[in-house]
């Protein structure tokens, strides 16, 4: 008789991660509430009721009505419209920036866990010098000193963040690079930069992808600040936080100018937190059944 032997491959990290978190309702309704502000974004174009940068002196400081569906703003223009193109820009520098800093952080932490020593150190002690500056006041300084524009608001929100997602990739690395399957590529003579990105960077990439939601939310709060003080997007270009600020001046006539864009940010920021929950309950061993 001859033994018939049946192995079944087990699913990845990521695999079982992404099982996990489709099966939490968080994540379900996050995800939604981000996909709808991110769709009426990307779609702002097309679904816009009106120009937003059309000016029309006789509809200035228009009420909610059919017309003007949010209202209109000191010099006429269409509210909704302005919040959805608004959106467009506040989205893509928070999205471009957490991006930067999650490939920028990831790589210095996996370096820095991988090889150890003096240079974990070191790279770990600049790390905590980021770390000790409060993102906003961090981003005002880079803003402040190379001036406000898309790419620099980018660059500000990308360099405080760096800290954080090179402290979350460093602490599983330190871990990850004593296992059985690292050391086994070692003795077959595998190179450090394939170790690292083959077999190290998947594991460590669900808990960078759940800092990745959490961050965006601070970023978008972070560009929404800047913006607020003058320091974001150059008007008439509408971001959310300009938005707020242009309407605090008639905060008592038409309340309706910074209400309207703070409940975007809310929304979205609601979004992102219950899909950065739902993500990090995914990634938590003691929820863990399989």
């Amino acid at each position: 008789m001859t033994a018939v032997h049946m192995t079944t491959r087990r699913p990845g990290a990521l695999a079982l991660f992404w099982g996990r978190a489709r099966r939490n309702k968080a994540t379900a309704i996050g995800a939604t509430l981000v996909l709808i502000m991110v769709a009426s974004a990307i779609l702002a174009p097309w679904i816009s009721p009106h120009d937003p940068l059309e000016q029309d002196i006789i509809a200035r400081l228009e009420p909610p009505s059919e017309t003007y569906w949010l209202g209109t703003d000191p010099y006429g223009r269409d509210i909704l419209s302005r919040i959805l193109w608004g959106g467009r820009v506040s989205l893509f520098v928070s999205t471009s920036a957490v991006l930067i800093a999650m490939v920028v952080g990831s790589a210095i932490g996996i370096i820095s866990g991988y090889v150890g020593g003096r240079f974990d150190r070191v790279t770990m002690a600049g790390m905590d010098v980021l770390l000790s500056f409060p993102s906003l006041i961090m981003g005002l300084l880079v803003v402040a000193m190379l001036g406000p524009s898309v790419v620099n608001l980018i660059l500000a929100i990308g360099l405080t963040a760096v800290a954080p997602f090179a402290r979350i990739a460093r602490a599983p690395t330190l871990v990850i690079k004593e296992r059985e399957f690292v050391e086994a590529g070692r003795a077959m003579g595998f190179s450090h930069g394939r170790i690292m990105g083959i077999h190290i960077l998947p594991n460590v990439a669900s808990e960078v992808m759940v800092m990745g939601s959490l961050w965006l939310a601070t970023a978008i709060r972070t560009e929404a600040s800047l913006s607020f003080i003058g320091l974001g997007v150059r008007p008439p270009t509408p971001t959310w936080g300009s938005m707020i600020r242009e309407g605090f001046e008639n905060i008592l006539d038409a309340p309706w100018l910074s209400i309207f864009p703070s409940i975007a940010i809310l929304i979205v920021m609601l979004g992102l937190n219950l899909l950065g929950d739902g993500l990090r309950d995914a990634t938590d061993p003691r929820l863990r059944h399989e």
